[in-house]
């Protein structure tokens, strides 16, 4: 049987720290743009559009992705700070263990994103989405950057698994 690998630095996570702070940076300058500069939760109805198919807007999200697990009380803010913090934790030592630049990248970005998820919460008391598809009656949820770098990191890795062979020293 082989001993657990624990340690928390290893030869990619420069790698993987690069996109979470990536992540994180991009989607927090883009939130404090919008809820500083352009003050758009002071708006009386704060929806710029951009396209027939696409808007900003802001919406307080107090679930997590689809508004899943909505949570109305401080119990349960901080305990998708906590669970969302333990999930990064574990991120942190995957990443760890990564001989392979894509999915080091790909899990950086996720690290990233939970942790700009995970400051919105701590400091607002909700994550502030802002994009918004939409067309005739259909409409997508709204969502921001660090969903973004989620679905995207998680891709990442989905295509480096398909297109890499496991090799024994992944294990």
């Amino acid at each position: 049987m082989q001993k657990a690998n624990l340690r928390p630095w290893g030869p990619l996570s420069t790698v993987g720290l690069v996109f979470a702070m990536l992540a994180f940076l991009g989607d927090q300058g883009f939130k404090l743009m919008m809820l500083g500069v352009f003050d758009i939760d002071r708006w009386p109805y704060p929806r710029i559009e951009v396209a027939p198919f696409f808007d900003i807007i802001l919406a307080w999200n107090r679930g997590i992705s689809y508004g899943w697990f909505t949570q109305h009380s401080e119990a349960g803010r901080w305990l998708l700070v906590a669970v969302t913090a333990i999930i990064t934790i574990g991120l942190w030592f995957w990443l760890a263990r990564q001989r392979r630049p894509l999915p080091a990248a790909g899990i950086g970005l996720i690290i990233g994103g939970a942790l700009a998820n995970i400051f919105d919460r701590v400091v607002h008391g909700a994550v502030a989405d802002f994009f918004w598809f939409h067309v005739g009656r259909f409409s997508w949820y709204v969502f921001n950057l660090a969903d973004v770098a989620i679905v995207v990191g998680a891709a990442v890795i989905l295509y480096d698994s398909i297109r890499t062979e496991p090799q024994a020293t992944d294990r």
